[in-house]
């Protein structure tokens, strides 16, 4: 972020040029591959949380960070909306099922903090229940860092033009649609109840044992770049020599005889119906 003329801040719009976003990319999932070895060795828990706005850019940073990991230790913990039985529990119960144990790392694409977000703002939630969550969400977090979890929290903040220009652009491509909700819309017209929101959360949550890192997201491949390799520099990983494979030589055949095509069932050659 940069100083303007009159000395407010200003979100940095300068785009990554494509090699240069390509390159560092790579050379960032290298080291989350490294992070994952390290992860599984020492038996660590990582945990990060993904908050900011509809639209600010969680879910594709989410994709490139675990694009290159095993699914067996770097899980996406995406809730939907409480069932009735999860209403009547401790607020921060369905959440514990989803924590990492040892050798895992887990990524919330959003979390706990929707009591402090859209519960609050959409009256989803009681101010008695609110306050709670308030008063609570340090401690758990607390005990969370104190069991040994890494905690990393980033809120992924993005101005109103350019959600409103994600928005139109979701709006306008049927393979996008889905990415588009009747509260997403609605958020739109709260925009001002969402910042108040987000400013108060920040408030309470904001604590030296698990800090609020902001990612200035207008700019999509720059978030993930800053996010990816802030998240790298906080964690005290090293590389762990991975374990000599040699692959081995074919047997000889003994005799074996593969079944007639006539008795198996074959997916229609679809390519084969297309122009060249």
């Amino acid at each position: 972020m940069t100083k303007g003329k009159h000395g407010r801040a200003e979100r940095s719009e300068q785009k990554v040029p494509a090699k240069v976003y390509e390159t560092e990319l790579a050379r960032l999932q290298s080291e989350l591959v490294k992070l994952q070895e390290w992860v599984k060795t020492e038996g660590q828990r990582i945990l990060v949380i993904f908050e900011g706005r509809d639209a600010a850019g969680k879910g594709g940073t989410i994709k490139r960070i675990t694009q290159y990991l095993s699914p067996r230790v770097a899980g996406i913990a995406a809730l939907p909306a409480p069932t009735e039985r999860e209403k009547g529990q401790w607020y921060f119960q369905r959440y514990v099922e989803h924590l990492p144990s040892a050798g895992e790392i887990v990524l919330f694409d959003r979390s706990w903090y929707n009591r402090a977000g859209v519960e609050r703002v959409m009256g989803f939630c009681t101010p008695t229940e609110y306050h709670r969550f308030l008063q609570q969400c340090p401690i758990f977090e607390r005990l969370l860092v104190g069991d040994g979890i890494l905690v990393r929290k980033y809120w992924f903040s993005v101005s109103d033009q350019e959600q409103q220009r994600r928005f139109r652009s979701r709006l306008e491509d049927p393979l996008r649609q889905w990415k588009l909700s009747p509260m997403d819309l609605e958020s739109i017209t709260r925009w001002e109840d969402y910042s108040r929101a987000k400013d108060d959360m920040m408030v309470h949550t904001d604590i030296p044992e698990a800090p609020w890192f902001v990612v200035e997201s207008d700019v999509k491949k720059r978030a993930r770049l800053n996010m990816m390799a802030h998240l790298l520099s906080t964690i005290p990983y090293v590389e762990v020599p991975p374990p000599t494979l040699h692959l081995p030589a074919r047997p000889k055949p003994r005799g074996y005889e593969r079944p007639s095509r006539e008795h198996t069932t074959y997916v229609p050659d679809h390519c084969s119906t297309l122009g060249h």
